[in-house]
């Protein structure tokens, strides 16, 4: 049939049915994570209910609670003085289960063909999730029960973030890929808001919904998964994308001017990548230690551990900040709260359009680092003055804050996962993205234990522990940020000599 039609019609066929394809997996997996994140949101909107003032409520007469009891209409257990350590308990007891499992997603997601491996994760957290709101109906005021949920939810939930990545990676190159990225990876802000919304359409009322609502979304989605999503673009004879066999890398290549030796890191690395050089053999997986010998790999790591401590501590007090400091109910503080994740938006494509112009990933972060830390103090000072400058500090500092983690989880991730010195063994996009990514959420379970164990002392400790997190990400990059900086005065040099001839 190729061979019947014109070169040029051949062509304009073969790229209007990739680009059709490439834009169906972008929408398919900005979905598949949305809806992760949506239903891990719920639980920051829900904490305002589960310990609030009830003396401006009016007790029911039937109720057992004395007279003057300031927490009869709070869920047991957490209606005790220090309901905040066990909202945190809880809040951590996902994260950390996210972190530690995270570590091991991402070598069963290159053993395991990645549809059937998403399906079964989107279903499981899709019932978890519902476990919480059903909590609820079921009258259940142990904390175990919320602890344990919470646990088996972050294991399931690590099937999500190197499966997507992954897909991406195989789907497209590099050219824009900070750009793409940065609009795809907006699935973490609208997971977010979706899930602040439909939260806060049940949370003065039966709570439980908040949970079981967007669980069943989740794991409709799954099901939806396992019919339409595709791994390779060979799986429907569409063609690959260019990987980083033919391209430059600054987190590599920035060295010195002048050629240097290759480095021992590099040696080590292409030692522990072995595959086959025949065109119909398969490449081995990365081991864990080989990943890490990728250069960038370690640093990108550390930096998305302090990054997204202080995003998660965002996502998951927030809204209790908004309701504690500016005294607004629990919907308002959840709609509120969900500008700082609009913002976030705004900051994911930035970088990703920023990183794209100037090829520097680093640097593109560290920037918006130095900028987050200031704006971070700014906003605890003055930004519940008034709803405006609320508003305004909200959506910049989650463009600043959730920048640079978006760049790091996404475009950061794929260029590692498909370095040049991996010579074409996009085995490894898996393995790398689960490692960065796990370090990161080793980050996400700390923020948020740590601001339940610090808000009591004051909000402005919880704000101070942010702003250092902040500073140390920045740090971390500063050895590539120095890389980058010898690969354009390079470049410069070159160009100049160019024009000289």
């Amino acid at each position: 049939m190729r061979s019947s039609l014109a070169p040029g019609v051949w062509f304009l066929r073969a790229f209007s049915r990739d680009s059709w394809y490439r834009g169906f997996i972008l929408l398919l997996t900005f979905l598949i994570y949305t809806c992760y994140h949506m239903s891990r949101k719920p639980i920051s909107v829900v904490k305002s209910r589960l310990h609030h003032n009830c003396s401006g409520m009016i007790q029911p007469i039937s109720d057992t609670h004395r007279l003057n009891d300031t927490t009869w209409c709070n869920w047991a257990p957490f209606e005790q003085s220090n309901y905040k350590q066990l909202l945190g308990a809880v809040d951590n007891a996902f994260l950390v289960a996210y972190a530690v499992g995270m570590f091991f997603s991402g070598i069963f997601g290159e053993r395991l063909p990645l549809r059937y491996y998403l399906t079964a994760g989107m279903l499981l957290s899709g019932l978890f999730t519902s476990l919480l709101g059903l909590g609820y109906f079921w009258n259940i005021h142990v904390l175990w029960y919320f602890v344990l949920i919470q646990i088996c939810n972050g294991l399931v939930q690590t099937t999500g973030w190197p499966s997507v990545v992954t897909c991406v990676g195989n789907w497209f190159g590099k050219g824009k890929r900070g750009l793409i990225m940065g609009i795809w990876n907006s699935h973490t802000s609208v997971g977010n808001i979706l899930g602040s919304l439909i939260a806060g359409i049940w949370v003065d009322e039966q709570w439980g919904l908040s949970f079981v609502v967007p669980g069943v979304i989740t794991a409709v989605m799954g099901l939806i998964t396992f019919f339409f999503f595709i791994e390779y673009p060979e799986d429907v004879d569409c063609s690959p994308p260019q990987h980083h066999g033919e391209l430059e890398e600054n987190v590599d290549n920035a060295e010195d001017p002048g050629n240097r030796p290759q480095s021992n890191r590099e040696n080590g690395l292409e030692s522990a990548v072995s595959f086959s050089k025949e065109p119909s053999a398969q490449p081995a997986a990365i081991s864990f230690f080989g990943a890490l010998w990728i250069p960038g790999v370690v640093e990108f790591s550390l930096c998305l551990l302090f990054a997204k401590l202080v995003s998660y501590t965002f996502l998951y007090w927030l809204p209790l900040y908004i309701f504690n400091v500016v005294h607004f109910s629990a919907k308002e503080s959840g709609d509120l709260s969900t500008l700082f994740d609009v913002g976030g938006i705004v900051g994911g494509i930035l970088a990703g359009l920023v990183s794209d112009y100037t090829n520097g990933r680093a640097t593109t972060c560290c920037v918006m680092l130095i900028l987050a830390a200031p704006m971070m103090f700014l906003y605890n000072y003055v930004g519940q003055s008034g709803i405006s400058i609320s508003i305004v500090m909200l959506l910049i500092c989650g463009a600043l804050v959730n920048g640079p983690y978006a760049l790091i989880t996404t475009a950061v991730s794929a260029d590692l996962g498909t370095h040049k010195s991996l010579k074409g063994n996009a085995k490894a996009l898996s393995t790398v993205t689960a490692i960065i990514d796990g370090t990161g959420s080793i980050g996400a379970a700390l923020g948020p234990l740590l601001a339940g164990l610090i808000s009591p002392t004051g909000w402005n400790n919880v704000f101070y522990m942010l702003i250092s997190a902040d500073i140390l990400a920045c740090l971390l990059l500063c050895r590539l940020v120095y890389k980058e900086i010898l690969a354009w005065r390079s470049s410069l040099s070159r160009d100049r000599g160019y024009r000289e001839m």
